[in-house]
């Protein structure tokens, strides 16, 4: 399975106070018994948040919720999930190239415990919330795989935790409170995240205020050689988020404002990133602004073809049908510009 790269030490870790940068190295980032630890007391925001999890064979980790909701999600390996009297068997998977994966909801104001039989390591993403949800199981079957763009543009994006959107296929999404969580895998020397775009203000119908982390995992190459790439935010207002960083396995790079985007694959080595994302708004939706120097792009995209590399992985749906459904609460549409840029 996928591990992180060595801690880079360029930059630290503020254990007083909100992180010094946007960008945080694999290691940099740590609290123990985490990998990362992203929270709103050190991300310098109100909601969301993001840990990873490293479980030995045989190992065991138990959790308050707090003020906010999480997904279970695991990364390499499978795990058992239990809380409020409920237990989840979550399969898991090799690594997060290898396929989709099933997912555990947990509630506010209760604990949690990850069991993993074989090891692994798992992704908490959560959101502080207002509203009591029931815990509940996410099937790897039920994740839709959406192939986004065209030509270099290409990407794959599992909509795990995606916001409803009206207007397509369907309209439900996994119900959550405030969270918003997807995958998007890009193959190499592609960019995915163009064209560039924001949501840090409450513009209604046309974009909602949301805070986002990316986590990056990085294939290596054909002969071992460790993976990399790059991810670009530019300000959208005064002395608002910069950040040019070569991303590798194991960093997060933390979006409270700015356009974002493109992130780009090097060529030989497949980008995998996981985005966490809530925000203050009454209703949970994902609604984006298109840098107007950049949009003209999607007009291109017709007439291209998609990657023939993509999907990079056999998506379970239709293939894994003795997943239990208990909690599944639909499939991700589509609603104007909504998302389209991950």
């Amino acid at each position: 399975m996928s591990r992180p790269a060595e801690p880079r030490p360029r930059e630290g870790h503020g254990r007083g106070g909100p992180f010094p940068a946007r960008h945080l190295p694999a290691g940099t980032a740590a609290g123990t018994p985490y990998d990362l630890d992203i929270r709103p007391e050190n991300a310098g925001w109100a909601h969301s948040s993001l840990k990873v999890l490293t479980l030995a064979p045989g190992g065991t980790h138990t959790f308050p919720t707090g003020d906010s909701e999480w997904i279970v999600l695991p990364l390499g390996g499978g795990c058992t999930v239990a809380t409020g009297g409920l237990s989840f068997t979550l399969r898991g998977r090799d690594s997060v190239f290898a396929s989709t994966t099933d997912f555990a909801y947990v509630p506010r104001a209760t604990t949690a415990t990850l069991t993993s039989a074989g090891g692994g390591r798992f992704a908490l993403a959560g959101a502080r919330c207002a509203r009591d949800l029931p815990a509940r199981y996410g099937p790897a079957s039920a994740v839709p795989v959406e192939l986004r763009g065209t030509g270099t543009c290409s990407r794959q994006v599992n909509n795990f935790a995606a916001a409803a959107r009206a207007g397509g296929a369907d309209e439900q999404g996994f119900e959550c409170d405030k969270l918003i969580a997807v995958e998007v895998l890009t193959p190499g020397g592609n960019w995915s995240s163009y064209p560039p775009h924001k949501h840090d203000e409450h513009h209604p119908g046309e974009e909602s205020e949301l805070e986002e982390i990316y986590y990056f995992e990085i294939a290596d190459g054909p002969a071992g050689t460790p993976g990399l790439g790059y991810q670009r935010v530019t300000p959208s207002r005064d002395k608002g988020t910069d950040v040019l960083a070569e991303v590798r396995t194991g960093d997060a790079v933390l979006i409270p404002d700015g356009w974002h985007g493109p992130s780009i694959a090097a060529p030989g080595h497949d980008m995998y990133y996981l985005n966490v994302m809530a925000g203050p708004g009454a209703e949970r939706e994902w609604l984006i602004r298109d840098h107007p120097d950049h949009a003209w792009i999607r007009d291109t995209w017709p007439g291209q073809p998609v990657d023939p590399r993509l999907p990079l992985h056999e998506s379970h749906q239709g293939r894994q049908g003795q997943e239990s459904r208990q909690g599944h609460q639909g499939r991700e549409s589509r609603q104007g510009h909504e998302g389209d840029a991950r």
